[in-house]
């Protein structure tokens, strides 16, 4: 548990231990004194032992600003780590925060990109690689295009695009289908976000700190429904097909009678 910020040793949660002058912290922590001393106005440390006008940081402080390091690693902006830390020294476990933000926020897909040059585009696409498709491709925000070629963010979109082509479908009628399942998903996406924000995350838009342990069992609910979320839109998916496919494959019989 992060210390209540108090100005003396036995306020500010500091344990006790070896002690550290300014230039002697920076330099276990790997960084500069300027830097530190910009953590402390970002209220990111809490305030040093004052002797006279030497200050004196203690341990605590040097696990702090390791903890500032591995978050900035990890992503994290200084922001983010400065209400972190407030809600820590609230009463709530930094790491257990840590731990629900990214159960929320790291990706729920497990697609990995690849990246074509534009002799690989043109044998896939031929004629169809044109400035139109492209940038109905850019405008959907599947491909980021450099000069060697593209990327795309999903390896398996693009080899579904190829195949489909291939079958004969022209890229501007699979880019079109692309569109507009990307709207249905979104929309699907958005159902299932409300559901887990209104259902599971309520106490997070509470101003009262979390009950202690409360953001370490929410971790564990969100790593159990992510994949049921998953789980319930392919099947919604695959019995939407089924229904489709009947519906329009009993039109054609009636229409050919």
């Amino acid at each position: 548990m992060i210390g209540n910020g108090g100005g003396a040793d036995s306020d500010s949660g500091i344990r006790p231990g070896r002690e550290y002058r300014v230039e002697e912290l920076a330099e276990a922590a790997g960084i500069t004194t300027r830097t530190l001393r910009f953590y402390r106005e970002r209220k990111l440390l809490p305030p040093p032992r004052k002797e006279g006008r030497i200050a004196w940081y203690g341990e605590a402080h040097l696990a702090r600003l390791r903890m500032i390091a591995e978050l900035l690693e990890r992503g994290h902006t200084l922001g983010g780590i400065a209400e972190l830390i407030g809600a820590g020294e609230s009463g709530r476990e930094v790491a257990e925060l840590i731990g629900l933000a990214d159960a929320i926020t790291s990706p729920w897909s497990d697609e990995t990109p690849v990246s074509l040059g534009w002799s690989e585009l043109a044998a896939a696409f031929g004629d169809q690689l044109t400035e139109a498709n492209t940038a109905e491709s850019l405008a959907q925000g599947y491909i980021t295009v450099h000069e060697d070629g593209i990327t795309h963010v999903s390896r398996r979109l693009m080899d579904a695009t190829v195949a489909l082509v291939r079958e004969g479908i022209p890229l501007a009628a699979v880019l079109d289908a692309s569109r507009k399942a990307q709207e249905y998903a979104d929309a699907v996406a958005e159902v299932f976000v409300g559901l887990i924000r209104d259902q599971l995350l309520g106490a997070l838009a509470d101003e009262r700190p979390l009950a202690p342990g409360e953001a370490a069992r929410l971790t564990e609910q969100l790593h159990r429904v992510r994949p049921l979320a998953r789980t319930v839109a392919d099947a919604q998916f695959s019995l939407a097909l089924d229904h489709r496919v009947h519906s329009e494959y009993d039109e054609v019989l009636r229409r050919r009678r």
